[in-house]
């Protein structure tokens, strides 16, 4: 005996409007199933998720029927969690921030940036990154330049010049027109106007190249002779390791 379209589940029903539909929604997010209810889903009516489920259906569906969502399935649980019992993640903070972002959770984004994890990345690490010219492009250059030596080697390496003030970079400008006499790549980072050292600018350009899955490693840069000062308080080498 055949079953009537009125019948079948939820997560099958891909046309007329949602409001017509069962409670009961079956989710498919990035390959993880999730089963949930259309209440859930719309607790915050301003965000794009509840805009998914409102009015004519705007997702396509698996070829079990489920409605599909093309986004990391690992992370909509704690999104969930959160609609559920509005209960604010304390795992994969970052991750679920951008889930967060995406769906446009607002109570959620703003819960989640009062967190140490992004509180520091946002307020504290970007702001002054934000202060050093060209931070995003130098790290964009120094992989460009490590790529490029990287030819039947096991490491390539980028010399770094970091300075905070006018003044070292003034003291520096000798030093880096040698460098490019001898026809050596430098990066320059800085000067910058903020609390943060030479050090922690050092961490952060670390930290940011790692983010994008390459190894890398830093030393001070020894200089040949003929430097007026100590190469090693502004020049680091950065190593990149590719096997």
């Amino acid at each position: 005996m055949s079953i009537s379209s009125e019948h079948k589940p939820l997560g099958k029903q891909v046309t007329g409007s949602l409001h017509m539909l069962s409670p009961i929604v079956e989710l498919n997010v990035g390959g993880e199933m999730y089963t949930t209810t259309l209440s859930t889903l719309k607790k915050h009516p301003g965000s794009k998720l509840a805009e998914m489920f409102t009015g004519q259906p705007k997702l396509r569906t698996d070829s079990e029927g489920r409605f599909f969502i093309d986004r990391p399935g690992t992370y909509f649980k704690y999104i969930l969690e959160y609609l559920r019992s509005n209960q604010v993640p304390t795992q994969c903070i970052q991750d679920v921030y951008k889930e967060a972002l995406f769906y446009d959770i607002e109570p959620l984004i703003k819960q989640l940036e009062d967190s140490p994890q992004i509180f520091g990345e946002l307020v504290a690490r970007r702001q002054f990154l934000a202060r050093v010219p060209n931070y995003s492009e130098n790290i964009e250059l120094m992989i460009r330049i490590a790529r490029a030596e990287a030819v039947a080697s096991r490491q390539s390496s980028v010399i770094v010049c970091v300075v905070r003030t006018e003044e070292d970079a003034a003291r520096c400008q000798d030093a880096l027109n040698s460098l490019d006499t001898d026809k050596k790549s430098v990066v320059k980072f800085g000067p910058w106007k903020a609390v943060p050292s030479i050090s922690d600018l050092l961490d952060c350009i670390q930290m940011d190249v790692e983010a994008k899955g390459y190894k890398i490693s830093f030393q001070p840069h020894v200089a040949e002779k003929g430097f007026r000062f100590k190469s090693h308080d502004f020049f680091y080498k950065f190593l990149f390791t590719w096997w």
